[in-house]
């Protein structure tokens, strides 16, 4: 079991941007391609940026053109929690931080071989 930080939602608004807050601790989108790592394709590895919990790898990073970044695989699945989400109308997978519940974004089954995910 991985244990949660003690931050409460006043530590998270001094620490993050209010756009960043919005997203990682009320579940808000990123409009798409404005994200500072849509485009990043630098080598190294992608931390929560609430906990700094490692998520992914540059190296299962790809261009889905979604707008937003992509990757095929986690670095650990068990650093990842999923949730059904209905706020769409429709159910999607919402994919949030283990360690802290962080909103990162959803799953999708349209990413490219062998693994057919796209984060």
């Amino acid at each position: 079991m991985v244990n949660k930080p003690k931050e409460n939602n006043l530590a998270y608004k001094k620490k993050l941007t209010p756009e960043e807050y919005r997203i990682t601790r009320e579940g808000g989108t990123e409009i798409p391609f404005t994200g500072k790592y849509c485009n990043l394709f630098d080598k190294g590895i992608y931390l929560c940026i609430c906990c700094d919990t490692p998520l992914f790898n540059s190296k299962s990073k790809f261009n889905s053109g979604s707008g937003w970044p992509d990757f095929h695989s986690a670095i650990k699945k068990e650093n990842l929690k999923f949730k059904d989400d209905y706020s769409s109308g429709e159910k999607q997978i919402e994919v949030k931080c283990n360690t802290c519940d962080s909103h990162l974004g959803h799953i999708f089954e349209d990413g490219p071989t062998p693994h057919y995910t796209r984060y």
